[in-house]
């Protein structure tokens, strides 16, 4: 089997994070919510991990980097647990439905919301996106990497051109773990992490970084193991936004690949590059194939088959072939509509495929191109 659909989740993990996710599950105590030495132990690997997303993000300060089940809810967090009636948000057309379906839910209680579209070039318009930005807008929420094309806004210059007090929220499920990314350097307010894409985690591990002048509310409410007294959550974070349970296994599979990035993402993103590179280059050769994507840093690869809709084609090459791509809308509708798409086929490549693998996969679209 080969496995081309690491955008919706990564199929390969390092052995170290596989051993260290393995430990954590056969041996572990509720982190923090006893005073027996296990779960103090427990509770120290927790914040060990802590600090290491917060300094392979440029981030903060360690107690603002929540745990999450996934990059969703991060956003959710960040998004419901700072925007009220009145406010105004600019996003833009490439927003995943984990972005979207949060500000349409804000946009019946009161809050203004307006999109940039994309450019004629398919790329996402970050002058569009300052020009509608106002002084009083709220915040900025976008995507380090489309996960429908892997185009990427400059975010740097989205920083420094719009208003000092506008929040910038970033999407990073496509982007974190295939470039090197620097909060303070960026300015970024509030980053949303998938653990389990590029970051290399397991499925159930994610986060929400954010600056000191963020301060989501919470959405959830529970336990924390602190101020057990109190009927309101904590004021302080990141018990204010960590209710209930945390997933010990994921947070240290989390952390695990963050250590095997800082010593692998250069070389990492080399292959991932050269993977992308040779089936853009070669998938344009073949008649009946029509490019939606341009060669990125984050393995993906968008592209329609003629005369065969892009769910079909995805079976196919399952069925037929082995391989594992995914068809249709992605979780981003607007994206679709501002490409004229009604479905596309992704093929999303990691580090951890192969020369070989790219070279099957272009043979098995000639073959299914001639049908």
């Amino acid at each position: 089997m080969i496995y081309f659909d690491n955008a919706a989740t990564g199929g390969f993990k390092p052995d170290s994070v596989i051993s260290a996710t393995t430990a954590a599950i056969k041996f572990c105590a509720n982190p923090g919510r006893s005073g027996h030495r296990l779960s103090l132990a427990c509770l120290e690997r927790v914040y060990a991990c802590r600090k290491l997303i917060c300094e392979f993000f440029g981030g903060y300060s360690y107690d603002r980097v929540v745990f999450t089940k996934n990059c969703t809810e991060a956003l959710n967090i960040a998004i419901l647990g700072s925007l009220n009636a009145g406010d105004k948000v600019v996003t833009t057309v490439a927003e995943h439905n984990s972005v979207l379906r949060p500000l349409e839910h804000l946009k019946k209680l009161g809050v203004r919301v307006e999109y940039a579209p994309l450019t004629a070039e398919g790329n996402i318009d970050c002058d569009a996106v300052i020009n509608l930005c106002e002084k009083d807008t709220r915040a900025v929420i976008i995507t380090l990497a489309s996960n429908v094309t892997g185009a990427a806004p400059d975010i740097r210059k989205i920083r420094s051109a719009i208003p000092e007090s506008t929040l910038l929220i970033c999407d990073g499920a496509q982007a974190c773990g295939h470039v090197k990314i620097n909060m303070k350097e960026s300015g970024i307010d509030a980053l949303a992490v998938a653990g389990h894409k590029g970051m290399l985690g397991i499925q159930g591990s994610g986060a929400l970084i954010f600056s000191e002048r963020f301060n989501p509310a919470p959405v959830l409410f529970g336990g924390t193991g602190s101020e057990s007294y109190n009927l309101n959550m904590p004021d302080f974070y990141p018990d204010r936004l960590e209710s209930g349970t945390v997933s010990y296994s994921a947070i240290v599979s989390l952390g695990e690949g963050a250590l095997y990035l800082n010593s692998h993402l250069g070389e990492d993103m080399q292959k991932v590059t050269a993977y992308t590179e040779y089936c853009h280059s070669e998938l344009k050769e073949i008649e009946g194939v029509k490019l939606y994507s341009k060669p990125n840093l984050y393995g993906i690869v968008t592209f329609n088959l003629e005369a065969m809709q892009s769910e079909e084609a995805a079976y196919r090459l399952s069925e037929e072939y082995s391989i594992c791509v995914r068809g249709g809308l992605h979780c981003a509708p607007l994206m679709h509509e501002a490409l004229n798409s009604d479905g596309l086929i992704r093929a999303s490549l990691s580090a951890f495929n192969t020369q070989n693998e790219c070279e099957s996969f272009i043979s098995a679209i000639k073959e299914l191109a001639k049908r």
